[in-house]
């Protein structure tokens, strides 16, 4: 058995991660993705028309914009000490530096995707009490959603009801489109889910669940097959010094991968990585 230091210690470069299996029939994303060519046609450029450094400068250019919308988020939910704190983080940021603080973190990123790649479907693994889902419920109320948590008792020593009380949260941001509540070890229920629905596919993923380092490697491995072209993969915690090999795992299985335009902010905080898959 691997010892906790190497689980979530710095990732040896010897690691073998696993490789994602993908297919040659993913759906596109229709808002981001030029229009289909008439049949016969030369489609020059691949079909996604954005980039992850585009998204990536406008969130940091409008930080204080996304960081007002964080905190309003963030007065409507169920406070917990981990709320408390991001409450008072964000604005003392904002009283020091303004709109030159260029902040970016996990609510910041996805309302800023949200906003600008207009997602129809998100799959979340790591749900906790529905922040990071309720940010992009706020943005786009209709979306379809598949929330694959654990929902461990008292998780990092604080709170973590579960399904009810996320639904309950969902519902102050007006969600109407479809809710998945997928309970269980996602190492698990991620293959069941994609073997039981062959066709899924989802415009929006956020891993944020198990943080040893090949935990997190295999959830992005089970996921990356089922983004949308022009979709987009979140990843938190890429600068965490309490789990410093995920800064390295996301490198290697999405920064450095041609398939994706990847944007990581690490400046402060515990950092954040978010990519679009080009094909």
């Amino acid at each position: 058995m691997s010892t906790k230091a190497e689980r979530f210690g710095p990732l040896p470069s010897t690691a073998v991660l696993p490789e994602p299996v993908y297919t040659t029939n993913a759906r596109r994303s229709s808002f981001v993705c030029s229009p289909p060519v008439k049949q016969g046609d030369t489609e020059w450029y691949p079909p996604v028309m954005i980039g992850a450094a585009a998204i990536g400068g406008a969130i940091a250019r409008d930080c204080e914009v996304y960081i007002h919308r964080a905190l309003d988020i963030m007065s409507r939910l169920e406070p917990d000490a981990y709320l408390q704190y991001l409450n008072g983080y964000y604005r003392e940021g904002l009283r020091r530096f303004g709109r030159d603080w260029g902040y970016a973190d996990i609510v910041t990123a996805v309302l800023g995707l949200s906003e600008r790649l207009k997602p129809e479907s998100y799959l979340e693994i790591g749900v906790r009490r529905g922040r990071s889902v309720c940010s992009v419920a706020s943005i786009r109320p209709d979306i379809d959603i598949a929330m694959f948590d654990m929902w461990v008792t008292n998780y990092a020593g604080m709170d973590n009801p579960g399904e009810t009380h996320v639904r309950a949260e969902l519902d102050k941001f007006g969600h109407k489109g479809k809710r998945e509540f997928i309970n269980g070890n996602s190492h698990v229920t991620l293959k069941k889910y994609f073997a039981d629905n062959p066709n899924a596919y989802f415009d929006m993923i956020t891993v944020d669940g198990d943080h040893s380092n090949l935990g997190a490697a295999e959830d992005i491995a089970d996921v990356l097959p089922r983004l949308s072209i022009g979709g987009c993969v979140v990843f938190d915690d890429t600068c965490n010094p309490n789990v410093a090999g995920l800064s390295e795992v996301w490198r290697r299985m999405v920064g450095d991968n041609p398939r994706f335009a990847a944007y990581t902010y690490s400046d402060v905080g515990y950092g954040i990585g978010f990519a679009i898959r080009k094909y």
